[in-house]
């Protein structure tokens, strides 16, 4: 009888109930927080379903995410699987192949016949350098605060490639969940920065139908850009190169196999083993500290600072041309792409139902994603990587 007792207890202790801690009970809140912003309100579910799954296993079991180990008498373990997503994080391969999705699926066209859509675009990244320097005087020290300040270019692979590369892998979980949790809150935090910086007179200008762009034009433009920022800044290669490669798989017509797995199966395949592996990076310990506070600060603060960046230089620009651009779409410089460019759709359509934005936004929004990769080499060229 006392066997099956010990056998019973055994098995109680073995749950997780026994080894849990509050911290791990506030991580489980928080995954399901994000599942409900995913499922009931759809912000963003395509990475939020994934990022709160894998914050809930790993603090479940805290294994999961375990590396690998030899023990006393010289055996070898293997590690978590998610360690080993986690690994494709660290090694850069996961945001580069993102990147390669992102072009495969990418319009480039509205960038071409607008290029001062680069402008706007840059200008978003005033979040990114504002952030750098608030976290210095928040006394992180010139690696960290670079890769913390590159969540105001909302761009998650960026924010986890540049992680990987100044060796800030401890920062990793909450810079990736921070860039990732703003990109999926574009819609609510960018159009009170955008309505208190514009009056409703500028919101509701018409722009003029961008030109159409030539097919040579759509080929060339991968080729020219991969040569001149890589040239320029090398160490943007792996993302700006991977980008600008499926862009020319969409362009060139010829490999339409190639540009259907970048754009949808192996789009798809990446972006769970990257959620995931980025969820459960969030384990109670790591996650629930002071630095963490300050670094979701950071994000916001960049992220406002990105968006009002581009706004403001869509104002100058606007009065520049005598009221033809319309400011709105400077807010879609940050790299959140479509969605900040669906934003400023939204917001210049509550001003006038017949205004369309959406194909000028996307300039400055695919402008954003070149910029903050640019904007990463920059930080990397600075620390010698």
């Amino acid at each position: 009888m006392s066997g099956i007792l010990d056998t019973l207890s055994n098995l109680v202790h073995q749950t997780a109930f026994f080894n849990l801690t509050w911290g791990n009970y506030v991580m489980i809140i928080v995954a399901f927080v994000f599942f409900y912003l995913a499922i009931k309100h759809g912000f963003e579910p395509l990475l939020l379903v994934p990022i709160a799954f894998g914050m809930l296993l790993v603090n479940i079991y805290p294994d999961i995410m375990a590396a690998p180990f030899t023990d006393a008498s010289g055996i070898e373990h293997a590690g978590g699987l998610l360690h080993y997503f986690f690994q494709l994080d660290e090694w850069s391969i996961l945001p580069s192949l993102i990147f390669m999705g992102v072009g495969a699926m990418t319009d480039f066209g509205p960038l071409i016949a607008n290029p001062i859509s680069f402008l706007l675009g840059a200008a978003a990244q005033l979040g990114i350098y504002a952030a750098y320097f608030l976290a210095i005087l928040l006394q992180f020290n010139g690696k960290e605060a670079a890769a913390i300040s590159i969540i105001g270019g909302a761009d998650g692979p960026t924010s986890i490639f540049l992680c990987g590369k100044l060796g800030q892998t401890a920062l990793m979980g909450p810079i990736a969940v921070a860039a990732y949790s703003y990109m999926s809150l574009v819609p609510i935090i960018q159009p009170p920065v955008m309505k208190l910086l514009t009056t409703e007179k500028e919101r509701k200008i018409k722009m003029e139908q961008l030109r159409p762009v030539s097919k040579l034009e759509k080929i060339l433009f991968p080729i020219v850009i991969t040569v001149v920022v890589c040239l320029l800044l090398p160490s943007t290669a792996p993302l700006v190169g991977m980008l600008m490669l499926g862009n020319l798989f969409r362009e060139s017509g010829v490999v339409k196999q190639l540009t259907e797995t970048a754009s949808n199966a192996l789009m798809y395949i990446v972006v769970i083993l990257l959620g995931t592996s980025v969820g459960a990076t969030t384990s109670a310990e790591a996650f629930l500290n002071v630095t963490t506070l300050k670094i979701v600060a950071l994000g916001l603060i960049a992220f406002i600072f990105g968006t009002a960046g581009g706004v403001l230089l869509g104002k100058l620009m606007c009065k520049l041309t005598h009221g033809k651009i319309n400011p709105l779409i400077g807010s879609a410089g940050v790299s959140a792409v479509p969605m900040a460019a669906r934003v400023s759709q939204k917001v210049g359509a509550e001003a006038d139902p017949t205004n369309f934005l959406l194909m000028h936004a996307m300039g400055p929004n695919v402008a954003g994603v070149i910029g903050t990769a640019v904007a990463a080499g920059t930080f990397m060229a600075i620390f010698g990587v």
